[in-house]
């Protein structure tokens, strides 16, 4: 894994930015949570590339909030000049 920052998938809408911090600072130290609302996903940064391996490893596919987290490594946004235009 080369990078940090994980995407987080399959969250409930209710579940707040500390609360998802909480869960993956057992894993290392968080650097920033961004829960993006109404979209049910997140972007959780830790310090190293090995703790959010690590993270990743441990919460993949395991419940929280009565749901399974889906979680990978962040990709980078796309360009805007792929954007498709009419």
């Amino acid at each position: 894994m080369e990078g940090s920052k994980l995407y987080v998938g399959n969250l409930k809408y209710s579940v707040t930015n500390d609360k998802l911090k909480e869960l993956f600072s057992a894993y290392g130290e968080v650097k920033s949570v961004n829960i993006i609302e109404g979209k049910g996903f997140g972007f959780v940064e830790m310090s190293s590339s090995e703790e959010a391996k690590k993270a990743k490893d441990a919460l993949n596919n395991t419940d929280f909030d009565d749901r399974p987290l889906k979680i990978d490594e962040a990709r980078p946004p796309r360009p805007r000049s792929e954007y498709r235009r009419y």
